[in-house]
């Protein structure tokens, strides 16, 4: 059970939707931009994001064919020196407005050529209502400051929406009419953390009049919308230019609109075509490794190992970090078949004995599949720990082989329990779990892939599972157990926290069991939520992946009754290729 296993849908702290096998999963037609934008009312984090040079400056692969590259690289330079005058100029003329900017921004994923920009906004707005509180009256100008200024990492208290409450603490009904406003609050709601019940209030209140909206508008694309922002808030959703610009484009309300469409098509392609050349290459590294072959049991997937990197380091500046991480992310899911499928419980034992020794010289007992994983294993191990030494000065091999020894820890518990017949408690199953579902390994690979902030604090505190990881992993290994079908052909022993769940409470019933996991999944996100905020020991390059994680986690456990994952192919599909390859994903 590590980053894989079983099949999953899509959910949010507010719309309980329980993951099921799901075969119609298409793109939402978001056909004018505006209606994804605030209306236009007049015609601190100590750690820097690493800021992305222009695309100029990073190799690219094959060329588009419907461009020259030397000349896409040259108008995106010129489109992007527009667009970052444009979003000083809005920001200091016009708050509003410059939120809305930003807004667009993030959510057409080219926000890493803005960082500098933003944070001096976004700091000015907190200065702002640092001194005098938020007296804005318009719930979407006011919910759109608060998810802004916390996605940022700047903690603003839920008493900004005290103006919208009556007497009795209740949402005022007379913001049941504002549909923009919903939307906005319900987007705010899902930064929420733990002890926020006026957060929790204010998404149940919006989830509630936003679902009667979205089945009876009479205007088709607005409900369209809507569904969609129910079931894909941002916080908890990859952009995607692609996905945001969907269909014809109409809107035209604010002037920087057309400027922005520009830029984030051009930035499309080039980064399409930069991802495509990545997978080329770990292809390439996947067929000479030679795994695939000798290992005939396991999982033959590296273009769905990609995403994953693709997901989690979205700045194109990170291409070698995005190669390197596919490379532990593939052993994630070898490994965990190995234990799933293959090897008695005496033989897994000596091979979790090796791992923790490290010792490839006491492998001549293992079979020749674990001498092969083990031996490739400690290879790319050196190779990445080589390499992040040449480029941050630190040699992190002691850390990876550590998460490495602590993953088959607890995979060899989940084994032992299955031999023995032991049923362990539902929080105990999970406990082992968050650490077997493969999350550890993949972010402690991210921190020192990155570079930032390495220092012996945030090397121990990364070591020890910190609870901006364990968050992650509670999100995924439960996401993984709700799902009802096996995941793809594998057949070997598996868990499920719903299972241990009904076994020791007797009285709930299969949906119980299922609202239970779903709340503990809200809880998670609170948590993460919490851990993105200013004070932050992590860098919020790291930070971010780690959100990207979460945020692709969906995406990877939406099986259909076919055992596919129609979510998934659509977005390798919308980012990557016209014809989806489905060799490398199942």
């Amino acid at each position: 059970m590590a980053f894989s296993s079983k099949n999953i849908s899509s959910a949010s702290s507010h719309v309980q939707v329980i993951p099921e096998q799901t075969s119609k999963v298409g793109k939402q037609n978001l056909s004018d931009i505006n209606s994804l934008l605030p209306n236009n009312k007049n015609g601190n984090i100590n750690e820097s994001i690493g800021v992305s040079a222009p695309l100029k400056h990073v190799t690219y692969p094959c060329e588009h064919p419907s461009f020259n590259n030397d000349d896409i690289h040259i108008d995106h330079a010129k489109k992007l020196e527009v667009v970052k005058h444009i979003l000083i100029r809005v920001g200091d003329d016009d708050p509003f407005e410059g939120l809305a900017m930003i807004d667009t921004v993030q959510r057409l994923g080219i926000d890493y050529y803005f960082q500098d920009e933003i944070e001096q906004i976004l700091q000015r707005q907190s200065i702002v209502f640092s001194n005098h509180g938020d007296r804005h009256n318009d719930l979407q100008e006011v919910a759109l400051r608060f998810r802004l200024l916390r996605q940022q990492g700047y903690y603003v208290s839920p008493d900004v929406f005290n103006n919208f409450r009556n007497k009795e603490g209740k949402f005022k009904q007379n913001i049941s009419g504002d549909i923009n406003g919903l939307m906005s609050l319900y987007e705010a709601s899902q930064l929420s953390i733990g002890g926020e019940d006026v957060l929790d209030e204010a998404g149940d209140f919006s989830v509630n009049l936003l679902s009667e909206y979205a089945t009876h508008l009479a205007d088709y694309d607005l409900a369209g919308l809507v569904k969609h922002l129910l079931l894909h808030p941002y916080r908890k959703s990859l952009s995607s230019a692609r996905n945001f610009f969907h269909g014809n484009f109409q809107g035209n309300e604010y002037v920087w609109i057309l400027d922005l469409k520009e830029l984030a098509n051009m930035d499309f392609k080039l980064v399409q075509s930069l991802h495509q050349k990545e997978i080329v290459q770990i292809s390439k590294w996947w067929k000479e490794l030679g795994l695939a072959k000798k290992l005939e049991f396991a999982r033959d997937q590296p273009l769905k190992w990609y995403m994953w990197s693709m997901a989690c380091f979205t700045d194109p500046s990170l291409s070698w970090q995005r190669i390197e991480l596919t490379k532990p992310i593939s052993f994630i899911y070898i490994i965990d078949d190995i234990f799933d499928t293959y090897g008695a419980l005496d033989v897994l034992t000596l091979f979790t004995e090796a791992i923790n020794r490290w010792d490839l010289g006491g492998i001549e007992q293992l079979p020749e599949c674990m001498k092969i994983c083990f031996k490739a294993l400690n290879d790319i191990t050196n190779e990445i720990s080589n390499k992040v030494y040449k480029e941050h000065g630190y040699n992190p091999v002691h850390s990876l082989r550590k998460a490495w020894g602590s993953l088959c820890n607890a995979f060899l518990t989940e084994a032992k329990w299955f031999a023995s017949g032991h049923l362990p408690k539902a929080e105990e199953y999970l406990k082992n779990g968050i650490v077997s579902s493969g999350v550890h390994v993949g972010l402690v690979h991210i921190f020192f892939l990155l570079g930032h902030g390495i220092t012996s604090e945030t090397v121990r505190l990364i070591d020890s599972n910190p609870p901006i990881v364990s968050s992650v992993a509670t999100i995924l290994r439960l996401w993984d157990d709700l799902g009802s079908a096996k995941d793809e052909n594998q057949y070997g022993n598996d868990g499920s926290y719903i299972h241990y769940y009904m076994m020791e409470h007797q009285d709930v019933t299969a949906e119980d069991a299922q609202k239970h996991a779903m709340d503990k999944i809200s809880d998670a996100w609170k948590r993460l939520n919490q851990e993105c905020l200013s004070p932050n020991p992590f860098s919020a390059s790291f930070t971010r992946a780690s959100l990207n994680t979460a945020r692709m986690v969906p995406l990877m456990y939406s099986y259909d009754d076919n055992q596919r994952l129609p979510r998934l192919e659509e977005y390798i599909k919308s980012l990557l290729f016209d014809n989806l390859p489905t060799q490398g994903v199942y």
